[in-house]
């Protein structure tokens, strides 16, 4: 077997290697799930659990499902609701335990098709996938657990038939032994939810009692990525601290670990795109805990504020605000910037390159602002990106093209060395160090682009601006793969291309990844060939494995990626012609680059020439 076809075998299997490496890390989402059966309903009469810091009080409950005792009160699903109406919202709040166990998202749909079902983000015991946000008390000394409001708590509507921005609702609860309870509901025009709880101790006894929010989820999400460069789970700031908790994290119930927050915080449960969260407001700070109910196959997070006691006549308030909603940039960024919610901008997934991908998502929204596509908006920070690494990238441009003009000069060099490695090295480096060339120097932008790449691809999947947002035409969604394929002929064909779950979806190639490969190997083709038979075979065949390997990527990033390289090789055509070079890319490919040549055409003779 000859060298040729050696290399030839070593690139092919180099590429293969590289395709399958890729879609080990980079994974294509997963088919959605089979409808899951509603979780089993336990009987329960009091929750168990006690993680309470101070002795005699109880924490708020350690695990529980919601569910009453077995005769003891209707289900929430069918107990007295209170409805919930607002420019973003629609649900309702269950009197059974006065919980908000209700909500959908009135401005977004499950896919891009027309009069595809709204998101439900909350839903009751009951139900598929019961997630829901309760509120009580905790007992403390003269109190027992049915003397405290709790997940099962019959409330009675004092105030408001309908929950708006404009009519709040007043729930109130006496417990026959001295102790009346109020809890006023209000919402704003968005996701955040203000819950304020109140007791008058209208006994003859001093009594201790702790306020506390839980937010509960059963089951994982059917719609959980499982994907590293994503987190879902728990999510909480304390004192500054953000910290990220996967599902897999949560405490057992057995072993919870509670979490003081001194000043400031907050703690919720996160999807990919939407979250809800627990915020206690004007506290003197609270404890947290994150745990899983592994029997019951239940997630949650709590807030338990301070102790309040109580003498004869005297009463209490406490204040907790619940975000409930999509993960909007803007919105949060309001929550944080004027109503001071600590770092809650930091809720959204940033990753490790948050120092770019931060300033990428600000300018990428006010791009797509001003021009009202998101599509031309990523063209347009890509150009910006391009202009901001230009001094960079000219160095580069010159170091190549002073490349490929030495090209054969070091062909030559290859030929005397012969196998001789060594020597060849040592002649390169004279022959580089003569002409005053550095090799490596072409090599910086491309550095620099790979952290930019991870952070704009990070941008594209976490963030909900880019979900459903549209380019043109059959671009509709730029955090989807493009939906076109060379295996229906792009439409041409009666039948619809493999989805990303398919074993075909690998060669199933629209048109914005075939561009992709086009633009890379022209862009290949300005820049100095090695000289080694092997790394130039690589070379080669780079431009059509990224072509597969990103063809089941976000069309916003691989939009990106044709943009980037459509003005790389724009600038670096520019820039060689500018240094004396001609740039012959579909001509003779071999040579690439060549001087432009001087005018050696003879001049016709003049009446005095001889």
């Amino acid at each position: 077997m000859d060298d040729q076809n050696k290399n030839l075998i070593l690139a092919t299997a180099l590429s293969f290697l590289v395709i399958m490496l890729w879609f080990v890390l980079f994974p294509a989402p997963d088919a959605p799930p089979e409808e899951a059966a509603p979780p089993a309903v336990t009987s329960q009469t009091a929750p168990v659990g006690d993680t309470a810091a101070e002795p005699g009080i109880a924490a708020a409950p350690g695990t529980l499902d919601g569910t009453p005792a077995e005769g003891a009160a209707p289900q929430v699903a069918d107990a007295p609701r209170v409805e919930i109406d607002t420019p973003s919202l629609k649900g309702s709040i269950s009197l059974q335990g006065g919980r908000i166990d209700q909500l959908s998202l009135k401005n977004y749909r499950e896919t891009i098709e027309p009069g595809s079902k709204i998101v439900d983000l909350l839903s009751p015991i009951g139900s598929n996938a019961p997630y829901y946000a309760l509120f009580g008390w905790a007992p403390g000394s003269g109190l027992s657990r049915d003397q405290v409001p709790g997940a099962n708590t019959p409330w009675q509507v004092e105030e408001g038939a309908r929950l708006t921005p404009q009519t709040p609702v007043t729930l109130s609860w006496d417990n026959g032994a001295g102790l009346e309870f109020s809890r006023v509901i209000s919402v704003d025009d968005k996701f955040m939810f203000d819950v304020q709880q109140s007791v008058r101790n209208a006994g003859s006894d001093t009594v201790s009692l702790a306020p506390y929010g839980i937010l509960a989820r059963h089951g994982l999400p059917e719609d959980l990525k499982n994907f590293f460069i994503l987190h879902e789970g728990g999510v909480r700031m304390a004192d500054g601290e953000l910290t990220e908790t996967d599902y897999d994290d949560f405490d057992p119930v057995n072993d919870v670990k509670t979490i003081a927050v001194e000043q400031n915080g907050w703690t919720g449960i996160t999807d990919q795109y939407w979250m809800t969260t627990l915020i206690p407001r004007d506290t003197g700070g609270f404890n947290v805990t994150t745990l899983h109910d592994a029997k019951r196959d239940i997630y949650q997070t709590t807030t338990r504020m301070p102790i309040q006691t109580l003498a004869p006549g005297e009463s209490a308030s406490t204040r907790l605000e619940v975000f409930a909603g999509a993960k909007e940039w803007q919105t949060i960024r309001h929550y944080q910037n004027e109503d001071g919610v600590d770092r809650f901008v930091d809720s959204i997934d940033w990753g490790w390159f948050f120092f770019l991908t931060k300033p990428i998502f600000a300018v990428l929204h006010y791009l797509n602002n001003v021009i009202g596509n998101m599509g031309w908006a990523i063209i347009g920070l890509t150009l910006m990106i391009k202009a901001l690494l230009l001094p960079l990238a000219y160095k580069s441009y010159v170091s190549m093209a002073r490349m490929k003009e030495l090209q054969p000069k070091m062909e030559k060099l290859k030929e005397e060395a012969g196998d001789d490695k060594q020597k060849m090295q040592k002649s390169m480096m004279e022959l580089y160090k003569k002409e005053k060339v550095n090799p490596a120097s072409g090599c910086l932008p491309i550095l620099l682009q790979i952290p930019i790449f991870f952070s704009l691809y990070k941008v594209i999947f976490v963030t909900l601006e880019l979900r459903h947002a549209p380019w043109i035409g059959w671009i509709r969604d730029l955090s989807a793969p493009d939906p076109s394929s060379i295996l229906n002929l792009f439409g041409l064909l009666p039948f619809a291309a493999p989805g990303a779950d398919s074993p075909l979806a690998i060669i199933s190639l629209g048109v914005l990844p075939i561009l992709l490969g086009v633009s890379m190997w022209l862009q290949q083709k300005l820049n100095p060939t090695p000289n080694d038979a092997t790394q130039k075979m690589i070379f080669a065949w780079m431009p059509w494995v990224f072509m597969f390997m990103l063809g089941q990527f976000a069309s916003g990033l691989v939009l990106y990626w044709i943009a980037n390289n459509t003005i790389t090789f724009t600038q670096q055509y520019a820039i060689m012609r500018s240094q004396g070079y001609k740039p012959d890319v579909f001509g003779n490919i071999r040579e690439g680059f060549k001087r432009t040549p001087k005018d050696t055409t003879p001049k016709k003779a003049g009446k005095g020439d001889k």
